[in-house]
């Protein structure tokens, strides 16, 4: 990561450093304002592991793609939701197992963020997780090196 982007220390800063770097053409210093932005908001929840870190990092990434969508804020309820009933890892582990969840990945590929897509959470964690969910990681992130 840039040093610059490193020292961004709020995601209001990552967002006004993403657009002046995309603005001037450099998509690359963009998606890493973004992925610095999407870390330092899973960090306000001050995550008890790695795992849940990635899995908040993951939420927050999913959440760029509905703003960029929406063109504002939108809020994952749903996603959320399922955090608060089931806990993360048992939410993020039902995430990977839907039949659906390939839009999100491409989309998150798109911005460079699919190395917080909840397959790629996964596959870092595999002991977190059932064998059956990390097959279908293991299946989607094959599908989509390719």
């Amino acid at each position: 990561m840039d040093d610059r982007i490193r020292r961004l220390k709020t995601p209001a800063e990552c967002d006004i450093f993403g657009r002046n770097a995309s603005g001037k053409g450099y998509q690359d210093l963009a998606a890493e304002a973004l992925q610095r932005k999407v870390q330092l908001l899973a960090e306000t929840h001050q995550p008890a592991s790695e795992v849940e870190r990635d899995a908040l990092q993951a939420i927050y990434a999913y959440e760029e793609i509905l703003r960029m969508k929406h063109g504002r804020n939108q809020r994952a309820q749903r996603t959320w939701g399922a955090v608060e009933r089931k806990g993360i890892l048992a939410a993020l582990e039902g995430f990977v197992d839907r039949p659906d969840g390939q839009a999100g990945f491409t989309k998150l590929k798109d911005i460079g963020l699919h190395n917080f897509a909840f397959e790629a959470v996964v596959l870092r964690h595999p002991d977190k997780f059932s064998a059956s969910t990390v097959r279908r990681a293991e299946e989607r992130m094959a599908m989509f090196a390719a």
